[in-house]
């Protein structure tokens, strides 16, 4: 296996090869998912673009997606520890991060607390069905997603690094669930949507399942290699008419700021808080690195504008009326939101694309 370097600063020869290095990597890990996984070949991106920014993802979808199957694949080709925890309504907050227990010591009679980690101790944790389970235990995440530690009687425990969240809901069957209030689910970084394969996918599941063939997937990257390459993407410059272009979005669908769009007065009840511009800028530097860029364009603001923003614009009741969709929002936002004349980021070398 090919070691990362260990250099952290851009721009420089090492760090160059830092960048090819990843983006040779990313197409190792899709050819290694596809093995596995036919299709869904978005959602797979969006998931490893997460898993680069530090951030946490929430998958819906109706079952038999190959939610499940994707997550627990993905942590095998990157060498990462994977937990999963099937939400019921009887979970309680104990059962995923751990709990006290009194040990003897039979030799001295002597009784002392001992802390049993729970399933949160992973470094890929997927929380199955997060919306069957009371908003107690849903909280439970809260800590472990922003603070990378749970705390038990006091005392802080510290989480395996990397640690990565996904979390999965029914869009159907919305009957003795417990949506996510707003406030949590902003602590997700993107919201991706898991859609229904195409007639030749399914085919090729259906193929592929119905017969004993078992399918092997390599490790691509360490855990060190990751923490190394999210310290990486974090440095990927980004020029300022790109960033005040990525802030406009989120700031748009805010009505209490006044000057917006009317179809925002008209079909939006909140919107978008800072932490949506903070990720579409994260998110975009990850998705040009991914690609052997130095440098954030337009379009990658434009390609994570969707998971970053549709969980964090909350519509009223003209928009449910009309069936108006955060998605169909968003994209009109996009089409609407003026691009100010700046140009692609040009210094150090920024123009350079590595994978060509």
């Amino acid at each position: 296996m090919k070691e990362a370097p260990d250099t952290d600063a851009i721009p420089g020869g090492s760090d160059v090869e830092a960048v090819r290095h990843l983006a040779e990597s990313y197409r190792q890990i899709r050819t290694e998912l596809a093995k596995v996984i036919i299709g869904q070949e978005e959602v797979l991106a969006e998931m490893i673009t997460t898993l680069l920014c530090r951030g946490h993802c929430i998958l819906e979808g109706v079952p038999g997606l190959a939610k499940t199957l994707m997550v627990s694949t993905l942590a095998r080709t990157l060498t990462l520890s994977f937990s999963r925890i099937q939400f019921t309504p009887d979970l309680m907050p104990s059962d995923i991060t751990g709990t006290d227990i009194i040990e003897e010591d039979k030799s001295t009679g002597s009784r002392q607390l001992r802390f049993v980690k729970g399933p949160v101790f992973a470094n890929v944790v997927l929380a199955d069905e997060i919306n069957r389970t009371p908003p107690k235990t849903q909280a439970a995440l809260l800590e472990a997603m922003q603070e990378h530690q749970v705390t038990a009687a006091g005392q802080p425990y510290k989480l395996p690094q990397p640690f990565f969240v996904l979390a999965t809901q029914n869009p159907i069957e919305q009957e003795g669930t417990y949506p996510l209030p707003e406030a949590q689910l902003d602590r997700f970084m993107f919201k991706v949507r898991v859609p229904y394969p195409t007639e030749e996918e399914e085919f090729e599941i259906v193929c592929r399942t119905t017969t004993q063939e078992t399918s092997q997937v390599h490790r691509i990257l360490s855990a060190e290699q990751i923490l190394h390459l999210q310290r990486l993407v974090r440095q990927v410059p980004v020029a300022d008419h790109i960033v005040r272009w990525a802030m406009s979005l989120p700031r748009l669908t805010r009505r209490i700021e006044g000057d917006v769009p009317q179809f925002i007065n008209d079909y939006v009840a909140w919107g978008a808080g800072p932490r949506a511009s903070q990720y579409l800028v994260l998110a975009a530097k990850a998705r040009a690195i991914l690609q052997g860029r130095f440098h954030v364009s337009m379009a990658d603001i434009k390609a994570v504008a969707h998971p970053v923003l549709r969980h964090r614009i909350i519509t009223n009741f003209n928009a449910e009326a009309e069936g108006v969709t955060t998605d169909r929002i968003i994209d009109r936002l996009i089409r609407e939101v003026p691009v100010e004349d700046g140009g692609e980021l040009e210094a150090a070398g920024a123009d350079r694309v590595l994978n060509e």
